[in-house]
């Protein structure tokens, strides 16, 4: 009876051991899970602050752009069949003062662009050829003749629908209103892409935009007449997210005196020289047909000379 007595104690005293044993082993568990979850806290933290940090020494080191757009986010859109529109307007304002556009990437690009449409008679032969030579180009719309009748706005939308892209060129292209004593009227101008904005939106959704804007006679043009204005103005246009986008070349559709589309084509072929970025002004409007009839000829050289074809967005 003794016996069995002991060996009960010691069972007891077993059992006592074995639970503290086991005690002992979880709170070590515990103690190590949450070493580790505290480190990797710690770690997090660590990195988010590193993240941070560079984010803030990039935006400290690279130039602001318009819109918050990147850098990365400007160049993956121009590398693909459309162009950039805040990086090409950067790019042709470069150019223009004389200076080496930051873009500048051995890269041949063709823009072809028509101001003034749509219209019933010379659109629709613009239309035909861009289909006909595979390429695509932007048209920079005047909002009354796009609200002008049924036939302009499907007009419109067959542009979209055939890969090109649409601009605004104002609503009323009214000079004087626009641009009273020679001077640019900022209210008006805003006003006026609004309205353009607006009939666009009627024919293709709540959900269509445009940042591409084209001023009647070009920007560059009215800031050697209104410095502050043009100055006012393009603040303006970014602040919507828009941008201004003048010529390089042109095939003097638009000039003084009549010509035929021979004399087009060779003006085109010499303003585009031997640009990389060659970004042409042509029209769409009535009485240009000899600017369709040029179109191939113009579309044909540039094929000729290695230039890749983009639309404007």
């Amino acid at each position: 009876m003794k016996l069995n007595f002991r060996n009960k104690e010691n069972g007891i005293k077993n059992i006592k051991i074995a639970k503290i044993t086991i005690l002992f082993i979880t709170i070590v568990l515990f103690v190590i899970v949450g070493v580790a979850v505290i480190n990797n806290k710690v770690s997090t933290n660590e990195k988010v602050v590193q993240a941070t940090d560079n984010n803030s020494e990039q935006s400290e080191d690279k130039p602001s752009l318009h819109n918050e757009e990147t850098e990365d986010s400007i160049n993956k859109e121009s590398n693909s069949s459309v162009e950039n529109v805040a990086y090409l307007e950067k790019y042709i304002k470069q150019q223009i003062k004389g200076q080496k556009p930051d873009g500048a990437d051995g890269k041949k690009v063709a823009y072809l662009t028509f101001d003034d449409g749509p219209s019933e008679t010379v659109t629709p032969q613009i239309l035909d050829v861009l289909k006909s030579e595979k390429v695509n180009a932007t048209f920079f719309v005047i909002g009354k003749y796009v609200d002008r009748s049924d036939t302009n706005k499907n007009l419109a939308k067959r542009e979209i629908a055939e890969g090109n892209t649409i601009g605004i060129h104002s609503y009323s292209h009214d000079y004087n209103y626009l641009f009273p004593n020679g001077k640019i009227s900022l209210e008006n101008c805003m006003s006026d892409f609004d309205k353009t904005d607006k009939a666009l939106k009627n024919v293709f959704g709540p959900d269509f935009s445009t940042r591409a804007i084209r001023f009647p006679g070009g920007l560059e043009t009215w800031s050697k007449k209104d410095p502050q204005g043009a100055e006012n103005v393009d603040k303006a246009l970014h602040e919507k997210g828009w941008y201004q986008i003048d010529w390089n070349s042109l095939s003097g559709d638009a000039e003084s005196g009549h010509k035929n589309a021979a004399q087009l084509t060779q003006e085109a072929i010499k303003t585009i020289g031997k640009k990389e970025k060659v970004l042409i002004l042509m029209h769409d409007t009535y009485g240009k047909e000899e600017t369709a009839k040029a179109l191939p000829g113009i579309i044909q050289y540039l094929k000729q000379q290695g230039y890749e074809f983009k639309a404007i967005k």
